[in-house]
């Protein structure tokens, strides 16, 4: 079958309707996590059905952890581990999935045995000495195969002693939150200096958030210095994963654009994702706002350019590069 030599695009007139979101990558990952670290059985609604989700899940078979999967209703139930891992040896092939290998990486260096996580060549090149740096700090033995910096890393597993660990938050906050998650099962008390300017806080309180909602309490000082004392996380029984706030973004800046109405179902007041109150800045730039706890509607109307810092919400910053060609006057988006 041969392709046409062009594409034509004809422009949408007005973009109305209602559109119920997929589950958030992030949360997907984090969620099946700590199902995984939790004591007792989750039930986790509204999966992500994507790769780096999917390598996940391998992952955790992997390392025996009991899942019972039901695609036609998007559910699935992890059978918690209470901090332990059931296997003494493991590699495990997570492709390219970023929102996997880490918080993997320092779950592993709870165990007791060798492991060994790797990727495809793309994953090869992405750079995990940080995480490395702030885990070995707290007494784990784990190191980059290759002498890259890169993956794959074997990790030499006896526990994770705990102590003081100091960590950039320049470059991700992903590191930060891989040694989140795992610091509740360290022998000892984990407290985590960021040395520098964090970025995508609200990343960081989006795992916070979840944290606590496996019963689990962090303590912090204006997010430069974390305090975990041991404790053990406990299935809140079921939980949902809300819809991705940055694929909401698409549809709320079209609509603006258009002077159309769309509701979004899958995250609003209630979200914990910073990507959420993207609606927030096009409501600034003229659009009317309506929220609820588990959507929101907009309704467009003229636009102003405006003024922005994005560093809370930099996937969304796009976006609005593109809704600031329809506003009048310009618009600064900054600090991304």
């Amino acid at each position: 079958m041969s392709l046409p030599d062009k594409l034509t695009l004809s422009p949408i007139q007005k973009i109305s309707g209602s559109v119920v979101l997929p589950g958030s990558k992030s949360l997907s990952n984090r969620i099946l996590l700590l199902s995984m670290l939790a004591e007792g059985k989750t039930e986790i609604q509204n999966l992500l059905d994507s790769d780096d989700v999917r390598r996940m899940v391998e992952g955790l078979e992997t390392l025996g952890i009991q899942l019972e999967e039901n695609r036609a209703e998007n559910l699935i139930t992890v059978s918690g581990t209470s901090g332990i891992i059931p296997v003494k040896e493991a590699t495990l092939m997570l492709g390219n999935a970023g929102t996997a290998i880490r918080p993997l990486t320092a779950a592993m260096t709870l165990g007791h045995g060798r492991f060994v996580l790797d990727g495809v060549q793309r994953m090869r090149e992405r750079p995990i000495i940080d995480l490395i740096n702030g885990l070995s700090q707290l007494g784990a033995n784990l190191r980059c195969i290759n002498g890259t910096d890169c993956p794959p890393v074997e990790v030499i597993a006896d526990g994770l002693p705990g102590g003081i660990t100091r960590l950039s938050g320049a470059i991700s906050s992903q590191y930060l939150t891989a040694i989140l998650l795992a610091a509740p099962y360290a022998d000892k008390e984990v407290q985590i200096e960021i040395t520098d300017k964090l970025v995508s806080v609200p990343y960081v309180e989006m795992t916070l958030r979840l944290m606590q909602s496996f019963g689990v309490s962090v303590n912090h000082e204006n997010f430069r210095l974390f305090h975990i004392p041991r404790q053990t996380y406990r299935s809140p029984g079921n939980i949902f994963v809300e819809g991705d706030a940055s694929s909401a973004s698409y549809f709320l800046a079209g609509a603006a654009i258009t002077k159309g109405s769309v509701t979004v179902k899958g995250c609003g007041t209630d979200s914990l994702q910073g990507d959420a109150r993207f609606a927030e800045v096009l409501e600034k730039m003229g659009a009317k706002v309506e929220w609820e706890p588990q959507q929101v509607k907009l309704t467009g109307n003229s636009l102003n350019g405006i003024d922005v810092d994005m560093n809370q919400m930099p996937d969304a910053a796009m976006t609005l590069a593109v809704a600031a060609l329809f506003a009048s006057g310009p618009t600064a988006i900054r600090n991304i």
